[in-house]
């Protein structure tokens, strides 16, 4: 039967407006009383108050291709590794004490506490990276910017540990960016110590080898070629002065024994006694080689000069031989008494020219002397430079393998000192704050409202949960307590027609109770919605 009243009783919009009607109360009461009890809880939740701040990130000032940053590591693991070090314990609980913040609760309330305030702060403590898109015209991904907040039981605080908060990112920044910077010119600079060191002792190596090897390295062949060459030539100037000399030598000889010839001539008595014939081609001879010389140098040449010298004094020495000539054949007319080849007669030659030719023959000789003995050192030294120059391949290659730890330890240097030039600037740059760091676009805001709890949504959700809760009851009380209200109730349970409808009937004293419940009614439930409203503005307003 039960089964059979379900389908029956419900048809339309008119039996649900009769339930609502009639379960009035039910509806009504929980809806109130679970209202008033979540907007009573939310009110005593101890409010949360939010501050914000935004940080922007600058980039480098000065372009990169004059100075090269050499901090390289990434903007997002700096801004974590900065977030791990300032969200220490040794960092926080320095700014707990000295804000007085999260004070022990004493009663029930210290029971829901977090029992350290190191790991309640860092809950209350939210960063969120702001990355660029293809919007703001920066490379997707790159990171711009950050928020820090902080939540607090009061405006004041909050904004002041955010301050505290956003002033400690600022200077971890720009800390470990000097750091690291300071830290990279160091270790650039022990390295470039450790590179000097090695550069000295392959500079020593090579000094040694080049000093033990003067004269004979590959940069020296050059001029050894030129030396030899040189040595040639004047070896060669020696062998045709030895050759010049050989041929003075030579005529001198061969002009003593004409004059010797002369002076016999003469000591016999001959009449017709010519000068030596030698002088003739010779003074002939150097007067062909003077015009030849003339024919290409001016008359301050050397070899000009020297000639004009030698024809000068072979001239001299012919006239003083004819004049000796001269003389002795004078001497002879007078002394024709004497006989012939008699010791008397000999003694009437002069010979200071024989003298002359005779100290010009030792005279050559000891030039020539000195000319062998030049050659002979012009030979050595030859013979030397040729063992220089046939060693020179080999000590070009000895040089090569000495040479290549030092051009490996040069390039080192250079590059490690190029280096830290380089990290000396981007130091500076980093100390002068002219590098990437942090700038406040926002400063830490005041709030004016507590961002938790949302008295509004409390009050609006303990509105619907009551409305839930009452409608609840009147459908649990409907389906358990099955009555008869209608005839199309009775009708739907029992073939048989209705033929009589009694009416109800009440006395007068029962309508004037009825009109007064009815005004109370009325004005509890306008007093129920007048405090719902009320409340909910209040919410509102309040946050």
């Amino acid at each position: 039967m039960p089964e059979e009243l379900e389908d029956q009783v419900f048809k339309g919009l008119g039996d649900y407006w009769s339930i609502l009607f009639r379960r009035r109360w039910w509806i009504l009461l929980p809806t109130f009383l679970c209202w008033a009890a979540i907007w009573t809880g939310g009110w005593l939740w101890p409010d949360r108050y939010e501050s914000e701040a935004l940080i922007l990130v600058e980039q480098q000032k000065v372009p990169e291709h004059y100075v090269t940053p050499n901090v390289t590591l990434d903007l997002q693991d700096r801004v974590r590794g900065m977030t791990q070090q300032i969200l220490s314990r040794t960092r926080l609980q320095a700014t707990i004490e000295r804000f007085h913040l999260y004070p022990r609760s004493r009663g029930l309330s210290s029971l829901l506490e977090t029992t350290d305030p190191v790991d309640q702060m860092r809950k209350d403590i939210q960063i969120e990276l702001v990355q660029s898109d293809a919007k703001t015209g920066g490379r997707p991904g790159e990171l711009t910017a950050f928020k820090i907040r902080y939540f607090a039981s009061s405006p004041e605080i909050a904004q002041q540990v955010n301050s505290e908060l956003t002033s400690l990112f600022i200077e971890e920044n720009l800390k470990s960016q000097q750091q690291l910077s300071e830290n990279t010119t160091a270790f650039l600079n022990s390295q470039l110590a450790d590179a000097r060191a090695k550069l000295e002792q392959q500079e020593a190596k090579v000094r040694e080898f080049k000093a033990g090897h003067l004269g004979d390295l590959p940069s020296q062949l050059s001029s050894n070629v030129q030396i030899l060459s040189g040595l040639q030539s004047q070896l060669e100037g020696v062998q045709r002065a030895i050759d010049g000399a050989t041929q003075q030598k030579l005529y001198l000889e061969s002009l003593l024994q004409q004059y010797q010839s002369v002076q016999t001539a003469l000591v016999t008595g001959e009449s017709a006694v010519a000068p030596p014939e030698a002088l003739d081609k010779e003074l002939m001879e150097m007067r062909r080689r003077l015009a030849d010389a003339r024919s290409r140098y001016t008359d301050d040449y050397p070899d000009i000069v020297a000639l004009k010298d030698k024809i000068a004094k072979t001239e001299t020495l012919k006239k003083q031989i004819e004049g000796e000539i001269v003389s002795r054949q004078k001497a002879g007319a007078a002394s024709d008494s004497l006989k012939p080849g008699s010791a008397e007669s000999v003694q009437l030659v002069p010979s200071t020219s024989m003298m002359q030719i005779q100290s010009q023959i030792k005279s050559n000789q000891l030039e020539i002397q000195n000319y062998e003995r030049r050659r002979k050192d012009f030979e050595s030294q030859i013979s030397a430079y040729q063992i220089r120059l046939n060693l020179t391949p080999a000590i070009e290659q000895e040089l090569t393998d000495v040479s290549r730890g030092y051009e490996g330890a040069k390039a080192n240097y250079d590059s490690l000192l190029q280096k830290q030039n380089q990290s000396q600037l981007a130091t500076s740059l980093e100390q002068r704050q002219q590098g990437e760091h942090f700038s406040i676009i926002d400063p830490p805001s005041s709030p004016l409202k507590p961002f938790s709890p949302n008295h509004l949504m409390i009050s609006l959700g303990g509105l619907g949960f009551g409305l839930v809760v009452g409608c609840g009851l009147v459908a649990f009380v409907e389906l358990t307590n099955v009555c008869i209200r209608r005839r199309e109730d009775l009708e739907g349970l029992i073939r048989a027609p209705v033929l009589v409808g009694i009416p109800s009937l009440s006395e007068r004293a029962h309508g004037h109770l009825r009109a007064l419940r009815q005004g109370v009614e009325i004005f509890a439930v306008v007093g129920i919605v007048v405090l719902i409203v009320a409340g909910n503005f209040y919410a509102f307003y309040k946050g």
